[in-house]
């Protein structure tokens, strides 16, 4: 039985140099916009028998936006960032720069008390394998964060985690995998 999982990546809640870790601030002004403007686009996700999101404010607020209704999944959380939570890459590097090439560098350090990059991409591939599947041709749809949306692509690929660092995620891109557990592939639609 195959399975046809679409990963959203959410719509932004601050701009790119105010990203904070764990971050769980609601869609600001211009993702809401953006949202607005996808809505038509996007709106053919809503006939997914599953509908999911990550647990943050701004996926929640994406996927109803989006009139998707969508169930949060504590699986699809960002990365556990321990003390670093809420605060810039800028911020933590100033402070900690050691701790932060550790970080950068060994998949499985967890400098800041929280998940190793590695764990999470565990995290993230798990519930990918563990979708329910009723029947052959099921879609799941899911509105994650954007660290979520990378994890995911590195356990279907395979990819060694440092790959994690070379994927980009743009907000409202979705992105397609078919399979069932361990048994994964990137779609393009």
């Amino acid at each position: 039985m195959h399975l046809r999982v679409t990963l959203l990546t959410a719509a932004r809640s601050s701009s790119v140099l105010d990203v904070r870790f764990e971050d769980d601030r609601p869609l600001d002004t211009t993702g809401w916009h953006e949202v607005q403007r996808a809505v038509p686009g996007l709106a053919r996700l809503a006939a997914a028998q599953l509908r999911y999101c990550s647990p943050s404010r701004r996926c929640r607020e994406t996927g109803e936006l989006l009139g998707l209704s969508p169930l949060a999944q504590p699986a699809l959380r960002d990365c556990g960032m321990g003390r670093w939570r809420g605060r810039t890459l800028q911020e933590v590097a100033a402070r900690e720069p050691r701790s932060v090439d550790a970080w950068l560098t060994d998949p499985r350090s967890a400098p800041h008390g929280g998940e190793s990059l590695l764990a999470f991409i565990s995290r993230v591939g798990g519930w990918l394998d563990t979708r329910p599947v009723d029947g052959d041709g099921e879609w799941v749809v899911a509105v994650a964060e954007p660290s979520v949306v990378r994890a995911a692509l590195c356990y279907v690929l395979k990819a060694p985690p440092h790959s994690y660092w070379r994927i980009d995620t743009y907000p409202l891109t979705p992105l397609v995998f078919t399979g069932r557990a361990g048994q994964w592939a990137l779609s393009v639609e």
